[in-house]
């Protein structure tokens, strides 16, 4: 898990580096846990445009990953340490002791060769391991944390994201989040132990815009090097500014630092402290 740079052979290779991929131990995902992921280009079902600079990129498999583990109480087996095109993080796949396979997001210090297990009860507090939020220690490390019980892991799941257990207090739990924010969960969401893994994701430079493109983001251009029909940014003779209050949308909608969520939301009651 750290980062490789080049020589400067190119102008693309000399700000661009890549990860070393040095905790990868197998190659090829598993053939039963694998889909074909189609594309969509940013396309609704009537294929309109729903989100712009999105088209191309490599064809790529989905992994199934396993967020709810509801195999309580049988240890499973980390067999592999695989690369998912899907996501910043790490999978690990399981092996059960019936033979099911199934892939979880791998955290930091969980290796080829451990045993990691999901209960609702008591069990060792180690990296890996699935607990509800109610037996983890206060001030403990988690990731993959439910929003509701049985909804499946949809919180902290990016390369490097954890969230800190702060307190418990009766059937509630106060978590707080990777962005600062702390929020109040119900105490029998399910979390995991640790950190997620490859962490050195964010210190990577693509270096040039072909490796953009690979990953499935087209180019922008700037509203105010367009005419006033395409852009309400657009216009002007030579290089002007965007002449309004503040920036909009190519729809005129505020952009760049309005707030979006709704003041009356009913999960507000939940938050705490806001994110700073």
């Amino acid at each position: 898990m750290g980062i490789r740079v080049y020589n400067p052979t190119s102008p693309g290779r000399r700000k661009s580096s890549v990860s070393d991929f040095v905790e990868i131990t197998k190659s090829e995902p598993e053939k039963s846990l694998i889909v074909i992921k189609k594309q969509k280009a940013g396309r609704n079902n009537q294929g309109k445009i729903t989100v712009r600079h999105r088209g191309g990129g490599v064809k790529r498999y989905y992994r199934i990953i396993d967020f709810k583990r509801k195999k309580f109480d049988i240890p499973a087996k980390v067999t592999a340490i695989e690369y998912d095109p899907n996501r910043s993080a790490r999978i690990a796949l399981l092996e059960y002791p019936d033979k099911e396979k199934a892939y979880i997001i791998a955290p930091v210090g969980l290796t080829v060769g451990e045993e990691v297990v999901s209960s609702q009860r008591e069990a060792e507090i180690k990296p890996g391991n699935r607990l509800p939020l109610s037996i983890i220690p206060v001030g403990m490390m988690i990731h993959a944390l439910e929003l509701f019980p049985e909804q499946g892991a949809q919180l902290i799941r990016s390369a490097g994201l954890s969230a800190q257990l702060m307190a418990l207090e009766g059937n509630t739990a106060q978590v707080k989040l990777p962005s600062g924010e702390v929020r109040t969960f119900i105490a029998s969401c399910m979390a995991t132990i640790g950190q997620v893994g490859n962490a050195d994701n964010r210190h990577i430079r693509l270096g040039k815009a072909g490796r953009k493109r690979l990953l499935g983001w087209r180019p922008s251009v700037r509203g105010k090097a367009m005419n006033p029909v395409d852009h309400p940014h657009g216009g002007g003779e030579g290089n002007q500014p965007i002449g309004l209050k503040s920036p909009k949308t190519p729809k005129g909608k505020p952009a760049l630092g309005v707030r979006t969520r709704k003041k009356k939301k009913w999960s507000n009651k939940f938050i705490i402290k806001r994110r700073k």
